[in-house]
């Protein structure tokens, strides 16, 4: 099936409504949904990564407000 979107006639928050719609869909069907094989791999390489050191973690407040001053 293909859905096509008048999305050059849509408001900014018509389309968010749409995101939001398709997100809040997807998530009510997670169970149905399968990884792919690739996202474990990646994760893996990733928790070696951090078992090594290689890898750092901030702290998400910290990050936005950083973020903001940079922008803003």
């Amino acid at each position: 099936m293909t859905i096509t979107l008048p999305l050059d006639k849509m408001t900014q928050e018509e389309k968010i409504h749409a995101m939001e719609a398709l997100w809040d869909d997807l998530c009510a069907r997670s169970d149905d949904l399968m990884s792919p094989a690739w996202h474990g791999d990646l994760l893996a390489e990733r928790e070696e990564a951090i078992q090594r050191g290689d890898e750092r973690f901030e702290d998400w407040d910290l990050v936005k407000k950083e973020i903001r001053k940079r922008i803003g």
